[in-house]
């Protein structure tokens, strides 16, 4: 668990001070989609978080050489381009995940990127170097792991506790033969792991064409340490409604595991949680079927949250819940269906960078 000396790392929580927020552009393929206006609705959301974010704290924007002056046009002066090659725009998964080491220092996760398991539609020859791009202008440790994952498969508390999911990160597409306790092992050794929580599956649609097979960020998150929000889809006719009541079972039965139980069976060994249900939007299909429509898929930043919104009524309560999870923080509601229409969300174009 040492990188060139004593260095122990730990991924710190979301909303622990942030040096500054990373996104990238999208510029090309699906998240374009196939007309100017597609495309310029993908840019608007893009841009649209961007900037709600650089009101708070710097951001940097990764973006193909191709696109800079597109990308100009729509974002904010304030907020600062680095230009890579992209094949796409999801940063929380083909950046680093930032880790802290005993020594205040950080370094950035590279995980192995495979287009989220070798999906038929991705491409992924720039998107794989991204990570390696970013700690490099970060001025950071590279932290190689033979895992293959994306910062959207994982959530953490800043003290150890990892969410995941099974079919995440023992996807056959993804670590074919990987048992829970190899995945656990690697977890401890990059993000300082002591305890593991893993969920069955993520959300219905995200098991579709342009789904990533079952991120967690989609499905629960941490607002502190002790506190998990997690998305509760109430109208039993929506298949996530089975989701979201194992959702909360797995979480309520955290604190209970009996001491000695092995790694690889560890749904949670020390310390219960405090659970809150953050109902989901009252809509419950578009033209393609059922939504992932999430308020859990939302960013904490310096001095906010920047919140999913879905022009739903379903949105004010979703404010208030958080504004109850994160004290002192502005909720900034930014509207996310665009995103979702491509297979994310507002946490998935971002990734936090903290202090040192």
């Amino acid at each position: 668990m040492t990188l060139g000396g004593d260095r122990p790392w730990l991924m710190p929580a979301e909303w622990e001070e942030h040096e500054r927020t990373w996104m990238a552009w999208p510029s090309s393929g699906y998240t374009l989609g196939e007309t100017e206006a597609e495309a310029n609705e993908a840019r608007a959301c893009w841009a649209a978080v961007a900037n709600a974010i650089v009101r708070f704290e710097p951001v940097t924007v990764v973006v193909d050489p191709s696109a800079v002056g597109v990308a100009r046009e729509w974002l904010d002066d304030a907020v600062e381009l680095l230009e890579a090659g992209l094949d796409d725009a999801w940063m929380r998964d083909i950046g680093p995940t930032f880790v802290r080491g005993s020594d205040g220092k950080l370094a950035g996760v590279n995980w192995v990127f495979n287009g989220w398991g070798g999906q038929k539609w991705a491409s992924w020859e720039h998107d794989s170097l991204i990570a390696s791009r970013v700690s490099a202008a970060a001025g950071i440790t590279v932290l190689d792991s033979p895992l293959v994952n994306e910062g959207g498969g994982i959530h953490v508390n800043g003290a150890g506790t990892v969410m995941v999911t099974d079919t995440v990160q023992l996807d056959a597409g993804r670590n074919p033969g990987w048992s829970r306790l190899q995945v656990e092992e690697e977890l401890k050794r990059t993000l300082g792991a002591s305890r593991i929580i893993w969920m069955p599956r993520g959300l219905t649609r995200d098991y579709d064409e342009f789904g990533t097979r079952g991120h967690i960020d989609i499905v629960a998150c941490f607002a502190s340490e002790n506190t998990v929000l997690f998305h509760d889809q109430r109208n039993a006719e929506h298949p996530d409604f089975w989701i979201s009541a194992e959702t909360r079972r797995v979480l309520k039965a955290v604190g209970k595991t009996p001491p000695g139980t092995p790694a690889a069976e560890i749904t949670g060994s020390t310390g219960k949680l405090k659970v809150m249900a953050v109902p989901a939007p009252d809509v419950l299909q578009d033209d393609e079927g059922w939504v992932d429509f999430s308020y859990i898929n939302h960013y904490v930043c310096n001095g906010a949250v920047i919140l999913c919104a879905f022009d739903d009524p379903g949105d004010e309560r979703a404010r208030k819940i958080l504004k109850k999870a994160y004290p002192g923080r502005k909720i900034v509601l930014v509207d996310a269906r665009p995103l979702f229409d491509r297979g994310g969300g507002i946490h998935c174009i971002t990734q936090q960078q903290p202090k040192a």
